[in-house]
């Protein structure tokens, strides 16, 4: 039976024991006792309302009857719920109608809800983009329209990019907008894996979408961005009648089967030009990137779960004897948790989820500091950002699908058969490495668009954090070897970099070629690093009352150094000696089609 408790302790562990969110939160004039209230409050929505409906969820699935989509039983209640809790508004302008806290605190809590039930959170996760890039890009009068709604969550949002010929490839195309007589345009064309993109959940749906303007250049540069809502809307915010969009189909998925995926069928719907002509493209990524760290929690979310529901599993199943158990005597057999192999695929598991959750709290610290006044801090903490969230996405991602994958072989024959709920924490986690951008698109984004576009030079300044922290740890005896193996990964760190940087200039395809494998000994290495730090934060503990805890996650961080860590050497030896058969396999197959 699948299991599901909030790990409100961890989290805060994370929080304020790693992240120094105490301090961080100072200027929010936001306590310990409160966020943790919030919390408290997040878990039991998360473990009473939407929990119970993840595996109902996934065998009903959602509904398509005569053009309109119904989500499962008991989501509209959730979602309801969910409204009337002030949860949409939590870190939203208050000038609008928000409450004015921190985004690092809708992320964490983000994590709660996507672990309950990740289908359910793709109706409501969306909403929070969509107000990011109207306050970024929207006209006053399309912010008094659209934001209220949306913040309180009586409206929800989407992001209408791909198309059947286009995937990835945005330059590709083809939705059009014309323009009409009243400064509106009309929007033709047809999207497809639109997450959310009909339901009977909110009053409105407000979809922005990218579509191409007449005579506007070719390939991405002539993309623009627009508003165009489900139900039209009057000057007052009241709704008027149904725009000329529809759901033309719903998409039969590998997971998530309680998240409707749509087919949207644009016939000459109304929409509002948002932000600059032809620079939908850059708009748009206001709303991508703030997705790309949603997808990052998405994975994290996963593994806790696959790793809470392996632990309880593997604690309770008796088979065979433990070579290492003292205690086997008078039993039939000891608890599988005992066995050696057991225990590495447990360790795994732990590694992924609690690193993952401190650099995902890293990352969520780093949106709010980009907000500052401050311009230094603002800029330092964008850039810095900027370098993480390709590998947060992608490397979480990753790893998510690596530890719900544990998690069924650690159910053995059970976890394969749908009766323990673990094989849908598979299938649901196994998306996040696809939208959002592809994890070989992560790689390049971060190698081509974020290393050697600034020649180094954020990255260089993490990796100094990471060496000066490093040096941090070394006078603590039980970090010492830990802080040298850590300097000893940067080092060859910076080593790499000026081999890729002497070759970025030569054979074509080169940086294509080895950018995934950067994005993960990349990962890899930042992992440790997050390690690291949970391991100081853990020996910085003196009451007698953890000291057990303490020992587990001392020794989470030499397994995650002496196991997991060494991975990075593979994907450095891939990048250093694997490029060229990559290219000569291209060639090859370039022969085969010419010919």
């Amino acid at each position: 039976m699948s299991v599901y408790e909030a790990p409100v302790e961890e989290i805060l562990f994370s929080m304020y024991d790693v992240n120094q969110f105490d301090s961080h939160y100072e200027s929010f004039d936001l306590g310990k006792d409160v966020v943790t209230a919030i919390l408290n409050e997040a878990a039991k929505f998360a473990e009473q309302d939407l929990f119970p409906l993840n595996a109902t969820g996934d065998r009903e699935g959602v509904k398509f009857v005569d053009g309109s989509v119904s989500p499962p039983s008991g989501f509209k209640e959730a979602y309801k719920k969910y409204v009337d809790g002030g949860w949409p508004s939590l870190a939203q302008p208050e000038h609008f109608g928000g409450q004015g806290l921190p985004s690092s605190l809708s992320t964490v809590i983000l994590e709660l809800w996507q672990s309950a039930n990740q289908a359910w959170c793709m109706y409501s996760a969306l909403g929070e983009g969509a107000c990011e890039t109207l306050l970024a890009y929207g006209s006053d009068n399309e912010k008094s329209l659209y934001l209220p709604k949306l913040i309180s969550g009586t409206w929800t949002g989407t992001m209408c990019l791909t198309e059947a010929q286009a995937g990835s490839d945005l330059g590709l195309l083809r939705t059009k907008a014309e323009p009409a007589d009243n400064g509106s345009y009309r929007i033709y064309g047809s999207k497809i894996f639109i997450s959310s993109g009909d339901h009977d959940l909110s009053e409105n749906i407000v979809h922005l979408v990218l579509a191409r303007l007449p005579e506007a250049p070719e390939g991405s540069r002539g993309i623009s961005l627009f508003v165009v809502p489900k139900y039209k809307v009057a000057g007052d915010g009241s709704l008027g009648e149904r725009n000329q969009v529809y759901c033309g189909s719903v998409e039969h998925k590998m997971g998530l089967k309680g998240s409707a995926t749509c087919v949207m069928n644009f016939d000459g719907a109304e929409g509002f030009l948002l932000g600059p002509p032809n620079r939908g493209l850059s708009c748009m990524f206001t709303f991508i990137n703030k997705s790309r760290l949603g997808v990052a929690v998405q994975g994290l979310a996963q593994a806790e779960g696959a790793y809470q529901m392996s632990c309880t599993y593997a604690s309770a199943r008796l088979q065979g004897h433990s070579p290492c158990s003292s205690s086997s005597q008078g039993r039939y057999a000891d608890p599988i948790a005992e066995q050696p192999d057991v225990q590495r695929m447990l360790l795994s598991q732990q590694v992924f989820c609690e690193g993952g959750r401190v650099l995902a709290h890293y990352c969520a610290k780093l949106v709010d500091q980009s907000h500052s006044s401050d311009k230094s801090i603002a800029s330092y903490a964008g850039g810095l950002l900027s370098l993480l969230t390709p590998i947060a996405k992608g490397c979480l991602s990753e790893w998510g699908s690596e530890a719900c994958d544990i998690g069924i072989q650690v159910f053995g024959g059970h976890g394969y058969i749908q009766e323990w709920g673990i094989e849908q924490r598979l299938r649901d986690v196994r998306i996040t490495r696809i939208y959002e951008g592809t994890n070989g698109i992560q790689g390049l984004d971060l190698l081509g668009r974020k290393v050697l576009a600034d020649g180094g030079v954020i990255l260089e300044r993490y990796l100094n954090e990471i060496l000066e922290f490093s040096d941090e740890c070394k006078p603590i005896s039980k970090l010492a070897y830990l802080a040298e193996a850590m300097q000893k990964r940067v080092a060859e760190w910076q080593a790499l970099n000026k081999e890729i940087f002497a070759q970025a200039g030569g054979k074509k395809g080169y940086i294509e070629s080895i950018s995934f494998d950067y994005l993960m000994y990349a990962g890899y290495i930042t992992l440790a690093y997050q390690w690291l730090r949970i391991a100081k934060a853990s020996a910085a503990h003196s009451s007698p009352s953890i000291t057990i805890w303490k020992g587990q996650k001392l020794n989470a961080a030499r397994f995650c150094f002496s196991n997991i860590l060494p991975r990075s050497a593979a994907h450095r030896e891939a990048i250093r000696i694997g490029s060229d058969t990559i290219l000569n396999s291209v060639l090859a197959e370039q022969s085969v089609n010419t010919n």
